[in-house]
């Protein structure tokens, strides 16, 4: 396991103990960084803070990805109290429930700009808001989770599908950009797993049992998997990887069918 000792992260995307966010932050809790925790809306609130009962000290804020006067609070609020930032993860998602149900021909623009501002643009705008707070620190890792469905059609996973795809394209960008700072930016392309953004595709089940028949490893992965991915991601061991996308699903990516 990386040691993260005396190391400072900011995880956003909790949603519940299922969130691939909060298996990432345990990790690192674990490994001994300290902890600044976001949430989404108050209706997540409740269910951040009890999870951040389990880790040591964490520091707990809200952070609608939406908006930029609210990304702008947290980054002064981490910044005073961590005085810099060694890492970021960014599991931000979100696409209106009928953007997912229906044929994707059939995204409205409004869906599809919910879509994209959330699940993409809001790296954009992190990594922005944070990237002086690293540079404090001599530089720093990003890391945001993605999906295959950038690549290939799933079914009823549509605008976010365009979503991912936008998202993997942030990051070489931004890696471009914000290397000369020694801040790296890479993503997971983590496996079909159950969270509570993915109990939103119709027919995740048979997704799911697909996987398991199909991929290499003949099973799945799970949230444990991808933070021990995120923990290589943000330690000393990846120092000389940024602008890729590590897949963590047990190798469905490589099979034709």
């Amino acid at each position: 396991m990386s040691d993260l000792a005396g190391k400072t992260g900011l995880v956003v995307g909790i949603a519940n103990k299922r969130s691939i966010s909060w298996a990432i932050a345990q990790a690192a809790a674990a490994a001994g960084a300290r902890l600044a925790l976001t949430y989404q809306s108050e209706r997540l609130a409740e269910n951040v803070r009890e999870l951040a009962e389990k880790i040591e000290r964490p520091l707990i804020l809200p952070c609608d990805v939406a908006s930029d006067e609210q990304i702008a609070e947290v980054a002064a609020a981490v910044d005073r109290e961590f005085g810099g930032l060694d890492f970021l993860i960014h599991g931000a998602a979100f696409a209106p429930g009928e953007a997912l149900s229906n044929p994707f021909v059939q995204t409205s623009r409004e869906s599809f700009r919910i879509a994209l501002d959330v699940s993409a643009y809001s790296l954009v705008a992190l990594a922005r808001a944070v990237a002086p707070l690293m540079v404090k620190r001599a530089g720093g890792s990003i890391v945001t989770l993605t999906f295959i469905g950038s690549e290939r059609v799933f079914p009823n996973y549509n605008v976010m599908g365009v979503a991912k795809a936008a998202l993997e394209s942030s990051v070489r960008y931004l890696a471009a950009d914000l290397g000369p700072q020694n801040i790296r930016v890479n993503a997971i392309s983590a496996g079909a797993i159950k969270t509570l953004a993915a109990s939103g595709i119709s027919g995740f089940s048979s997704m799911l049992q697909i996987y398991r028949d199909r991929a290499p490893l003949r099973r799945g992965v799970d949230q444990s998997e991808v933070a021990d991915a995120a923990m290589f991601l943000v330690g000393a061991a990846a120092r000389g990887v940024t602008g890729e996308v590590l897949m963590v699903d047990s190798g469905y990516h490589i099979v034709g069918t």
